[in-house]
């Protein structure tokens, strides 16, 4: 093990009992304020939840969910999604953005999963090799079809996880070695879907980038950032 990589172990470890206090207000606090979306409904299919992911990045999830059901309606399988064509993409994708961009994208992984009949590889190098699949969306391939405890990390989970326990050493969250170590602890637990719920819908209800609500927070008292807030 590498310097940096036993420094890193050891920070972790220290907080060991405030990761534990954070996941058991977290999934309490979620358990009555968590957010509900389609994909999010216990009988959503891998296909729901994977395409879903594909349509959250860079897109409020409230903005998602509000064309999520006619777009399954209309695209229900990976087959109908690599038929698609422009404008019935278009009708759905216009409005949030880069809608060719998305298109294309939807459109070459539809057609690499019907190829391969709905089924994802299990190595996350092969995962992150098709078409579309970034570090992000390869997590939660493994964590939603294959049931590994993998963390959902964009940056509104960065911002709570830095704000409760401390700041990440690099700019870019996706090589930071604290933020991923940390993470994977954070959700290392049979309740590993739910844990990334419920800190995305923290970051957007409560411990949003301007004004975070800390005095109504729940978790307020493991966070260093609300800590601090009250001392000064």
């Amino acid at each position: 093990m590498t310097t940096t990589a036993a420094r890193i172990k050891a920070r972790v470890v220290r907080n060991g009992r405030r990761v534990t206090s954070f996941r058991r207000l977290l999934l309490a606090w979620f358990h009555v304020e968590g957010r509900t979306f389609p994909w999010r409904d216990p009988d959503a299919s891998l296909y729901v939840q994977v395409v879903s992911e594909l349509l959250l990045q860079r897109t409020r999830a409230e903005t998602v969910a509000s064309f999520f059901p006619g777009f399954i309606h209309r695209f229900p399988s990976w087959d109908e999604l690599a038929a698609a064509t422009d404008d019935e993409l278009r009708i759905f994708l216009e409005p949030i953005g880069l809608w060719r961009r998305r298109a294309a994208t939807l459109r070459a992984l539809g057609n690499e999963m019907a190829r391969r009949e709905g089924r994802f590889p299990s190595a996350r190098a092969e995962i992150e090799a098709l078409p579309g699949i970034g570090q992000y969306i390869a997590s939660a391939v493994i964590l939603f079809c294959h049931g590994g405890r993998q963390p959902l990390l964009d940056v509104n989970m960065a911002r709570v996880l830095e704000r409760c326990f401390g700041a990440r050493t690099l700019a870019d969250i996706r090589y930071d070695p604290w933020l991923h170590a940390l993470s994977r602890r954070i959700v290392n637990s049979r309740n590993a879907i739910q844990i990334n719920w419920a800190v995305l819908d923290l970051a957007s209800r409560v411990c949003t980038i301007r004004q975070p609500h800390c005095s109504v927070c729940q978790l307020n008292s493991c966070c260093r950032y609300a800590s601090a807030g009250r001392l000064h």
